[in-house]
């Protein structure tokens, strides 16, 4: 999944790709808004609200805003450098250090929101900010290795996207392509995959509260081994007959 460049990527790697960042996107989103009241992986209903305190000018809530979306950005801003700045490197090492940094966040709201958490507004601001953080390294992330085509932290611009794509599919002057007809299903997937990880984040936070984040992490873990996997079985294998010889 992290390993190919955008050019070189199959079908089956950005389906991957993109249901297991939707189901964590989808779970964190909705986890968020039962813990907090507020929107934690996207920032579009973030800057409506900063458009209402501007206008009332309730200046303690425009400055909160403005640091969650300033965060959003740099998280973002932050992930894409990385990238930029590995990729020659290693194209792995590149594209898993987002994740792993987005790991070591949601630990941490973990462990905070478990055992330290005591529902103060500095707290919750505060929380919510790493998670807003953390899914701008994602969005990001998944935005670059897909080439544009896979983001999976909100569903405005994936339904503007999909019903451009399902109109082309559709459309009697355009031909049918096997691109459209991937498209369609990269789109349907994250929708279908967003929307099942909001349904298990609210019924499991229901469950077991904070402790929720502590399973998010074990999904974007097994994003990093899917690719690890063939590496070390291959290393193994070499290892065992260089044994045998």
């Amino acid at each position: 999944m992290l390993r190919q460049a955008k050019e070189a990527r199959t079908l089956k790697q950005n389906l991957l790709l993109a249901s297991s960042t939707a189901f964590v996107s989808g779970v964190t989103n909705v986890a968020g808004m039962v813990a907090f009241l507020a929107f934690t992986s996207n920032i579009t209903g973030h800057v409506a609200n900063l458009s209402k305190h501007v206008v009332e000018q309730n200046w303690q809530e425009i400055v909160v805003f403005v640091v969650w979306l300033l965060l959003f950005f740099i998280g973002a801003f932050m992930s894409n450098f990385i990238v930029k700045s590995l990729e020659h490197k290693s194209r792995y090492r590149a594209h898993s250090t987002p994740i792993i940094i987005e790991i070591i966040l949601l630990l941490f709201v973990a462990i905070y929101g478990h055992n330290f958490y005591r529902e103060t507004q500095l707290e919750r601001e505060m929380v919510i900010g790493v998670i807003i953080f953390s899914m701008g390294l994602q969005n990001s992330l998944v935005s670059t290795i897909s080439g544009g085509l896979i983001k999976s932290t909100h569903l405005t611009g994936l339904f503007t996207d999909l019903g451009g794509d399902v109109s082309e599919w559709l459309h009697p002057n355009v031909a049918k392509t096997d691109a459209t007809r991937n498209k369609i299903y990269i789109r349907l997937t994250v929708l279908g995959f967003y929307f099942f990880g909001g349904i298990m984040g609210g019924y499991f936070f229901n469950l077991f509260d904070f402790a929720i984040f502590y399973f998010i992490p074990l999904i974007l873990l097994t994003i990093l081994y899917y690719d690890l996997s063939p590496v070390a079985l291959h290393k193994m294998s070499r290892l065992f007959w260089a044994g045998k010889n």
